[in-house]
């Protein structure tokens, strides 16, 4: 009776036991490494893969811009985020795909094939590019390597238009040993949709990608032709954080400035204001020089005109700081004259006076002259007298220089005012003209 019963259970574990025979396949019967085998049992990636030796291989390249991420205007050094893809076919790598189960693509160790030696002309350093190390190959033999790549590269920057500057920076692509016989370059898509294509650019950064156009050329070399494509990276900044922080704060500035114009040339009112506008002047020169973009070929333009301006600031306060105080000194010298012509007053007992008092004064010491001259000689009188007079043709000669002085004066600050003014009407004019080039681009 046991037999009976387990007759029925055992044949349902053969059963099992054959499903799972049938459904558990080892890895060495797919087709998919069977292919692989086949491929690369022997496969030679040192051999240019052409059966014929006198064919070119052409690779077919395309580009495509993710990132403007750094531009280093001191430097001269573009750091971008691109993808790059390159396309070749490997003549050594075709099967057909119904012996193998239909597989019409396959990936391969990027490694184990040969691989064409394409590089950045411009290339100066890579940095953490992921490592991709497969590629995808289909049954035509027809490879296909894709990868992004984070390229630092030599461009020749300039920045005098900025903020409104628009940078055109190249990535030229070519073999660096075989020549235009062997490595053909050409473009896997066409010029037009390469230039305008900006759908995957991250458009949220400094600058905008305007376009990126190529050309194919053959670099002639005494080791022969080399084929090489270059893509021109077309590129202009947003100026509009740029306008707020630094250009109208700047144009406001002269502004303030060209207001102390209008107080007397002589008040030291005006010297106070000055050189409270120089220190503002200093001050914003110093977060300016944060902001503008430092080059050893170009300096920005709106640099050149703020130090301009900066000097005519400069020039228009030591006129006026000299001008109050040679009027000082002379006023100084004019109030000790009267007291000369008084006798028996030596330099510490001259009381002091202030210019208002000085026609009263020359009144009061000539009576004074009188008294004292009362027990003397009419030559002491006429000695008075004439020391006055003396006095009031010195006075008068003075306050003629003075008024020279501050006539020439005034017609130097008209001519500092007209200067400043132009300035700042053409520096105006300049910074609207880049916008609207930079605008048009």
């Amino acid at each position: 009776m046991l037999a009976s019963v387990m007759a029925p259970l055992w044949a349902c574990i053969l059963v099992a036991a054959g499903i799972l025979a049938t459904d558990t396949h080892h890895p060495r019967d797919s087709a998919l490494y069977h292919l692989s085998k086949q491929l690369l049992q022997n496969y030679h990636k040192e051999v240019r893969p052409v059966h014929n030796w006198t064919k070119a291989t052409t690779v077919y390249l395309d580009l495509f811009v993710h990132a403007i991420l750094d531009v280093d205007a001191e430097n001269q050094i573009l750091k971008t985020s691109v993808w790059y893809r390159e396309v070749w076919n490997d003549e050594f790598l075709s099967w057909n795909s119904s012996l193998f189960d239909e597989i019409r693509e396959i990936s391969l160790p990027l490694s184990a094939i040969w691989a064409p030696d394409i590089i950045i002309n411009e290339f100066m350093d890579v940095e953490r590019s992921p490592d991709l190390p497969y590629v995808y190959v289909n049954s035509s033999g027809t490879i296909e390597n894709s990868k992004p790549i984070q390229v630092v590269s030599a461009c020749s920057l300039e920045t005098y238009a900025f903020p409104f500057d628009v940078q055109n920076c190249s990535l030229t692509f070519k073999s660096i040993l075989h020549t235009v016989e062997d490595v053909d370059l050409a473009f896997l898509r066409s010029p037009e949709d390469i230039k305008r294509d900006k759908k995957v650019f991250f458009n949220d950064s400094e600058w905008e990608l305007l376009s990126v156009s190529s050309a194919y050329s053959i670099l002639q070399s005494s080791a022969g032709g080399f084929a090489q494509i270059q893509f021109n990276v077309v590129m202009r900044r947003h100026p509009l954080v740029y306008v707020v922080s630094l250009l109208i704060p700047s144009i406001f500035l002269m502004l303030v400035d060209l207001g102390s114009f209008y107080m007397p040339p002589n008040c030291q009112a005006r010297i106070v204001f000055k050189t409270s506008v120089l220190v503002g002047y200093t001050v914003f020169r110093v977060n300016m020089s944060n902001q503008v973009p430092r080059s050893v070929g170009s300096t920005p333009l709106i640099g050149h005109f703020f130090s301009i301006c900066m000097a005519f600031l400069v020039l228009s306060l030591a006129k006026s700081i000299v001008l109050v105080k040679f009027l000082h000194d002379e006023r100084r010298g004019g109030q000790q004259q009267p007291f000369l012509c008084l006798r028996g007053n030596t330099d510490a007992d001259r009381p002091r006076v202030e210019p208002r008092a000085q026609r009263a004064l020359i009144t009061e010491s000539s009576f004074y002259g009188e008294h004292l001259a009362q027990p003397g000689t009419l030559k002491e009188i006429w000695s008075q007298l004439q020391c006055i007079s003396n006095y009031l043709q010195t006075q008068d000669q003075t306050d003629q220089q003075e008024a020279e002085w501050l006539v020439l004066l005034s017609r130097f600050d008209r001519l500092l005012f007209r200067s400043y003014l132009f300035m700042l009407g053409l520096y105006t004019i300049t910074l609207c003209s880049l916008w609207a080039l930079w605008g048009g681009v």
